[in-house]
């Protein structure tokens, strides 16, 4: 997994609350277990049209942020189904960080094991990175993650809380099986003592 330490990039905004995980990736791109080729599917019932022709009203297809890196989204984003195909075609799109004031548990959770930083902030914080993602290509946010801060365009620095564990993760580019292949030597050494004790 890639690391997450600091990002700078384009920021988008989404208003709308209760974004689910159905808009962020429709049911007909979860055939693939593979985590790339997603992109193309992000928002795509927002993205295109009903011939496929791209939406020009929506925030993605938009001169400024067709190479947006963060979305600013409303409250409640990732809720709906489970779908661990949503953080994919997030980060093959090349979203790394999601802003809101809150997250459905599982894709919050599914952010994390897969290299997408989400950041949780008051709804006055974010009603200030909207006010910066309205800028069009203007809308540069630098997300560090080692001081836990968003800087917005003007220089405004905002602070945001995170579980030491999951900043440890994303710093490292540690998903699950990252984090039990730090513990190998561990391992090996408690499996060289069964061996042991299985001849003994």
């Amino acid at each position: 997994m890639q690391p997450f330490t600091t990002l700078t990039g384009v920021a988008a905004p989404m208003r709308a609350v209760n974004i689910d995980t159905d808009q962020i990736i429709p049911k007909n791109y979860l055939k693939t277990i593979k985590r790339t080729g997603l992109g193309r599917g992000l928002f795509a019932e927002q993205r295109y049209n009903d011939d496929g022709s791209e939406n020009p009203g929506f925030v993605l297809n938009k001169p400024g942020y067709r190479r947006a890196e963060v979305i600013v989204a409303g409250d409640n984003f990732g809720c709906g189904s489970s779908r661990e195909h949503a953080p994919w075609a997030l980060l093959d799109f090349g979203i790394r960080c999601v802003i809101s004031t809150s997250f459905a548990d599982i894709f919050y959770n599914n952010c994390f094991k897969n290299g997408v930083l989400p950041i949780k902030v008051s709804p006055e914080d974010l009603e200030k990175l909207f006010d910066d993602a309205d800028r069009g290509s203007n809308a540069t946010l630098t997300i560090d993650l080692e001081s836990q801060t968003i800087q917005g365009p003007d220089g405004g620095t905002l602070h945001f809380d995170l579980d030491p564990f999951r900043k440890h993760c994303l710093l490292n580019g540690l998903d699950d099986i990252g984090l039990t292949l730090e513990k190998g030597q561990a391992i090996e050494t408690y499996e060289g003592k069964l061996a042991e004790r299985a001849w003994a």
